[in-house]
């Protein structure tokens, strides 16, 4: 049944920034197609919600506490995971931080570092990670990079988060080509989302507007919908796909 291939039943799921927004939407929908799920954030108090969805449709959630530019943590937690769940079969790696909103002429190095840090080389660290244990037990995984629409076009006045999101395209083709067929690495990049990340623009009549018209589908997604690419990346629906960037966008990119 073609439904089958979705499923993600039996699969060990870990979610980064899986607090809220996105994250939190995907890590649900690991466990609605059967998977047991680590959402992972700074605060664990913070993975509260996460966890309280999961478990209320009936799956498993660990919630781990974590900052993704700790590579002690980050061994920590795939080790809690595996002695938890068992082997980790899929990494999403959302974590993202995006403070600066601007002309870069007036953007400080520190601000430019920390976004770089967190949104390229806390993914890449974990993505190391999840790799080395995936080829240790000779097995089979898929990696989801969430990357952003600004990963495949500018957006303007945001050159740091544009930056980091175009690395994590590069990063999701290099390691999609070194590490086949054994591990699966795409990249998910969605538009406008309707989160608290979005939550000033949206409430902004006017800049609102402004971005709408660059939506041909004049609106905001909702975070299921991404998450729901997010599993078809994960599952073996996407089996012969790997360093795909599937861009949910609204038709954003496609001007």
């Amino acid at each position: 049944m073609v439904l089958d291939a979705f499923s993600l039943e039996g699969s060990v799921a870990v979610v980064t920034g899986g607090s809220r927004g996105i994250g939190e939407a995907i890590a649900v929908a690991m466990a609605e197609a059967g998977a047991d799920v680590v959402p992972v954030a700074r605060s664990e108090d913070a993975l509260t919600a996460t966890v309280d969805r999961i478990e209320a449709i009936g799956g498993d959630a660990l919630a781990y506490p974590l900052d993704v530019t700790d590579v002690g943590g980050i061994e920590e937690m795939f080790d809690e995971a595996e002695s938890t769940f068992g082997g980790v079969d899929v990494l999403v790696n959302n974590a993202g931080v995006n403070p600066y909103f601007g002309d870069a002429r007036n953007l400080d190095i520190e601000t430019w570092e920390q976004i770089l840090s967190v949104n390229v080389t806390g993914s890449f660290k974990c993505a190391r990670e999840f790799g080395r244990r995936v080829f240790d037990r000779d097995g089979d995984g898929a990696i989801v990079n969430v990357a952003s629409v600004g990963g495949v076009v500018a957006l303007p006045y945001q050159t740091p988060y544009t930056a980091s999101k175009h690395a994590m395209v590069g990063m999701t083709r290099c390691l999609a080509v070194e590490w086949a067929p054994d591990v699966r690495v795409n990249a998910l990049a969605p538009g406008y989302v309707a989160t608290e990340f979005t939550k000033g623009v949206r409430e902004n009549e006017s800049i609102r507007q402004d971005i709408l018209q660059t939506i041909p589908q004049d609106r905001f997604a909702e975070p299921e919908e991404i998450a729901h690419a997010a599993v078809y990346l994960a599952s073996d629906a996407a089996r012969y796909a790997t360093g795909e960037v599937h861009v949910v966008d609204g038709g954003i990119s496609a001007q």
